[in-house]
């Protein structure tokens, strides 16, 4: 059995220049309103993080024209020492939220995924000495609903979509050496996607509705200047020590949503994260980053 540390597998190796690799994205998704943020009827979660997250899908699609996306969410974890990789070629939607309007329940999202690419990032996986296996999976809602307001039009991606599930930990570690693993799948033109929430403490938002929880504004930006500011080991010891502060576990009584940033800082590893939105309202956080730069011509 392979040991779970990973051998060196980053960014500093790769055959290419920064500017002609896939960047890597982090998606805030919110909750199933978040599809209607821009509609009056049924219109929820945050405007501005959609607005944000159409033009990002509007960049990825005009400027960099990926050959597939690897994508992490908050909502699927395997085991505490394995990593599993959706390999089915047609995956339907999983619903996996509860108490809303039915019509949520009825959304599509087209999507096809692909043998050889999850088959890519399985290989990638076992050289860098993590334990992982192919399942087959639906994509849950931490993917599809980020990506209907990214692509609305699946046609205009048309791509293979592969998710990969985080480990079953906390181990903010761990999740950054899955980010190191893959980056070299940026030098093939795929395009690697993390998804969760900057804050996301969905406890108290009844208890700071219409203010803003100071952790909430203290964490967002403290991880905003972390990711900026540092690149390399000094980012991953300082994002290692961020996680464990008072306001991380406030902000996330569960981590699950802040790990894919981790997966995507890894991915990126000498590559600076810029925050190109947020809105911190309640007890919750909208960070939309991209890291690394857009590909030269």
């Amino acid at each position: 059995m392979p040991d779970e540390k990973t051998v060196s597998t980053t960014p500093e190796t790769s055959k290419l220049p920064a500017a002609n690799r896939t960047p890597v994205y982090f998606f805030s998704h919110g909750g199933p309103t978040f599809m209607y943020a821009d509609r009056d009827e049924g219109g929820g979660g945050d405007l501005g993080a959609f607005k944000m997250l159409r033009q990002i899908g509007k960049e990825i699609v005009e400027k960099i024209r990926p050959k597939a996306v690897v994508v992490f969410s908050a909502h699927w974890q395997a085991s505490p020492d394995l990593v599993e990789v959706n390999t089915a070629e047609i995956t339907d939607l999983i619903y996996d939220f509860n108490g809303f309007p039915s019509f949520m329940y009825k959304e599509k999202y087209p999507n096809i995924g692909s043998k050889a690419v999850a088959q890519r990032v399985l290989d990638q996986l076992q050289i860098s000495g993590i334990r992982a296996k192919g399942v087959s999976r639906g994509l849950d809602h931490g993917v599809w609903i980020g990506f209907k307001v990214a692509f609305p039009d699946f046609q205009e991606l048309k791509v293979p979509i592969i998710q990969v599930s985080l480990f079953g930990t906390d181990n903010p570690n761990q999740h950054f050496a899955l980010g190191k693993a893959l980056a070299p799948l940026r030098d093939e033109n795929i395009l690697l996607i993390g998804s969760g929430m900057t804050v996301h403490n969905l406890r108290e938002m009844g208890y700071y509705w219409g203010s803003v929880a100071p952790y909430a504004k203290r964490f967002d930006d403290m991880l905003a200047r972390t990711l900026s500011s540092d690149v390399g080991r000094a980012r991953e010891d300082a994002m290692a020590k961020l996680i464990e502060t008072d306001d991380a576990h406030k902000s996330h009584p569960t981590k699950e949503h802040l790990l894919p940033i981790y997966i995507a800082a890894g991915a990126a590893y000498n590559e600076k994260g810029e925050r190109l939105y947020t809105n911190q309202t309640s007890s919750i956080a909208w960070g939309e980053y991209r890291f690394g730069s857009l590909k030269s011509d």
